[in-house]
């Protein structure tokens, strides 16, 4: 139940602080791509503050043995770049710009009743399913009949 209850206040500070910000208009994120227009800086600032709330947040957080609601760290064990990250990340990047959400925005913005949002994250998530059956598809299609 601890867990729970701090994940919702986590979940809570960062859906409040994503709206406060801004950020969940995609008018104010897709002004910040307008360089040769409109261009709104602001994405930049509050960028800039999240990393360093992480760089500080990781130092923080990694000096300990474990988590304070777990036993260990999940953290990522690969370290290369490869087709499918440089590919996701091209994916995540058009999307971002043509949107103006990325998803740690657009979550948030289902509350404000518009429609935008809620046909962005049922996109992300078909993205996601079909990523899923691709990659099912991948390792059929790669196991050894027999």
């Amino acid at each position: 139940m601890k867990r729970i209850v701090f994940s919702f206040a986590i979940g809570l500070v960062f859906g409040i602080g994503i709206l406060v910000s801004g950020m969940a208009n995609p008018a104010k994120i897709l002004n910040f791509f307008d360089i040769a227009g409109t261009w709104d800086p602001s994405l930049a600032f509050v960028m800039g503050g999240a990393l360093i709330v992480t760089a500080i947040g990781f130092r923080l957080v990694l000096s300990r043995s474990h988590p304070l609601l777990a036993g260990g760290f999940s953290l990522p064990t690969r370290h290369d770049i490869d087709v499918r990250l440089l590919g996701g990340a091209a994916v995540f990047g058009v999307g971002w710009g043509i949107a103006g959400f990325c998803p740690g925005g657009a979550v948030p913005a289902l509350g404000l009743g518009r429609s935008e949002p809620v046909i962005f994250v049922t996109a992300l998530i078909a993205g996601m399913m079909l990523v899923k059956l691709i990659d099912a598809a991948r390792l059929r299609a790669a196991k050894p009949a027999g």
